[in-house]
């Protein structure tokens, strides 16, 4: 594990960290993993769709994105969390949580780092070159068994409210969750006065918690002004709902 740890940053750690907008030669089977803490594991697959090898390390973190692999310490173990993927194969993760304490009454939330290293391009020996890797990282919710409620209802039952925008400027929505279960958003629209406000970057509440949703242009939300939110399941699905929007 630091043996590979110093060989990314050697090429370059910080560049995957930068790399969104690139694509990856190896992908993830979904955009969120859900661990019902009952089960003894849970497997995610990953697929090098590329025409070459591929090095691949894995691991999970709380909430850092910038922690380093080795320094982590989540309830969870990974299995392969280092490995050769040939082009066009398949390799399964195997996640299995490890008995230290996290919350029951609620989800708690992990992130699953896939940092992509490919191999290095042939070049002449006095040639420069740079060599990319690139990293993943999706969510992992941790759900105690026998929480109550359905985790597809949750969105249904957040409450919305006016704010003030996080910069100080104009206006935002707050959103309550007072459920056990994390929502995310991929978007937060509000209709207000014959006008469409829009938030297209996102957000997530925690459970029983509350967040502040930046809205672009949005100064005077008047009376009678609605949300209409994408939430998105545990199968990455959309959740289309509408909320009335207090003062």
């Amino acid at each position: 594990m630091k043996l590979l740890e110093k060989m990314t940053m050697g090429i370059g750690f910080a560049c995957a960290l930068l790399a969104g907008g690139a694509q990856a030669s190896v992908t993830i089977g979904g955009t969120r993993v859900v661990y019902p803490l009952e089960q003894r594991e849970v497997t995610v697959k990953l697929d090098n769709d590329s025409r070459g090898p591929s090095l691949v390390q894995v691991w999970m973190d709380d909430g850092n994105p910038d922690a380093k692999p080795g320094e982590i310490k989540v309830p969870f173990v990974i299995t392969p969390p280092i490995f050769r993927m040939d082009a066009k194969k398949a390799q399964t993760l195997r996640v299995m949580y490890s008995g230290e304490a996290v919350p029951q009454d609620r989800e708690s939330i992990y992130w699953l780092n896939v940092l992509d290293i490919p191999p290095k391009a042939d070049s002449a020996p006095d040639v420069n070159s740079l060599q990319l890797a690139y990293r993943t990282r999706i969510k992992v919710f941790v759900r105690p068994a026998r929480l109550p409620g359905n985790p597809e209802d949750a969105p249904a039952q957040l409450t919305w409210k006016i704010a003030i925008s996080p910069d100080g400027k104009g206006q935002a929505v707050s959103v309550t969750n007072p459920t056990p279960y994390y929502v995310s958003f991929s978007e937060v629209d509000v209709e207000s006065n014959g006008h469409v406000f829009k938030n297209e970057q996102g957000g997530m509440v925690a459970p029983r918690a509350s967040v502040v949703l930046p809205i672009a242009k949005m100064n005077a939300a008047g009376a009678g002004a609605k949300v209409h939110y994408t939430a998105i399941n545990d199968y990455g699905g959309a959740l289309d709902g509408d909320a009335s929007l207090g003062q």
